[in-house]
């Protein structure tokens, strides 16, 4: 997995000097666009996993995604288009009937629009490809996920949040969600929102500490002979939804007007391999410590 943490801290990398060089060029009056960009890598330590009393142990995994969005300005509110490259890499051990990667390319095409002084929606669909790795990329790996959300302004302090993910591939194709952004005190926030709640602390302008979760799922295909190769054939470009919660704590550098750096550490207490159309499910039978840094902001 040492090579995979190199590429990964690589795309960071790349990520940062695609940011800056946009920048520097909107500086120049060459990039009118706005937009936002995030670029995330994330290393767990060794946990394992259990199905019907067959274990797979002693492994650990790099989570890697990359996003870019422009948010150019229309007469019906914001739109957002973009893409997104995410990667789960599994340092499994031989033979188990898992994955070694989960990744997905796809196209962001949404818009934020305003119904009233208080109520702001988003709408966001995905079309991709969904997969596990390089090598297998069909039109048969393809998916839409879609989001919408609405968020009620009570105050300039209270913000209610409610929404519904649908993903036609997933066990629960519809699944509702409902937060909450309160600031609490001068220094103080509860960003109680899907996929990460928080609760922050501001000690400057430029420094917040806080301590939350990152709560992920996603749904993908393997590949045509993934079954046969692991001694279970109805798991041949099977469905697979992985998901995972990571508890941790950490901090918000901006290092800049318009790029932060965040470094989290904590524990991830669960993680499901679920191919549920072949009836098949791996659950949590051992957490792990995880790290992660991450550069985003806007533009």
């Amino acid at each position: 997995m040492k090579m995979s943490v190199l590429r990964s801290l690589v795309l960071i990398l790349a990520a940062l000097i695609f940011v800056r060089t946009a920048l520097s060029q909107e500086s120049n009056g060459f990039w009118p666009l706005t937009g936002e960009f995030s670029a995330e890598v994330t290393y767990v330590g060794e946990g394992d996993v259990e199905r019907g009393g067959k274990h797979v142990n002693d492994f650990d995994e790099i989570y890697s995604d990359i996003q870019l969005v422009l948010t150019p300005r229309i007469k019906l509110g914001v739109l957002r288009l973009g893409a997104e490259w995410e990667r789960f890499s599994f340092g499994l051990p031989r033979g188990a009937a898992l994955p070694n990667t989960l990744q997905s390319f796809s196209t962001i095409i949404g818009i934020d629009t305003q119904l009233s002084d208080s109520i702001l929606i988003r709408a966001q669909i995905q079309p991709g490809l969904y997969n596990s790795g390089l090598g297998h990329l069909f039109w048969d790996d393809f998916n839409m996920p879609f989001v919408i959300g609405g968020t009620y302004i009570f105050s300039p302090n209270l913000q209610l949040i409610l929404g519904l993910s649908i993903d036609v591939e997933r066990n629960y194709p519809v699944i509702p969600a409902a937060g909450v952004r309160w600031k609490i005190g001068p220094q103080w926030l509860l960003d109680a929102v899907l996929p990460t709640p928080r609760l922050q602390y501001e000690m400057t302008r430029d420094l917040s500490l806080y301590a939350g979760a990152t709560i992920t799922e996603a749904t993908f295909r393997t590949d045509d002979a993934f079954g046969d190769s692991h001694g279970i054939p109805r798991l041949n470009h099977a469905v697979v939804t992985y998901s995972e919660i990571r508890t941790g704590a950490g901090f918000d550098w901006k290092i800049s007007p318009t790029v932060t750096f965040t470094g989290e550490v904590g524990y991830q207490p669960y993680r499901n391999f679920d191919f549920y159309r072949a009836d098949v499910r791996y659950h949590q039978d051992g957490g792990a410590p995880y790290g992660t840094i991450s550069l985003h902001g806007a533009f």
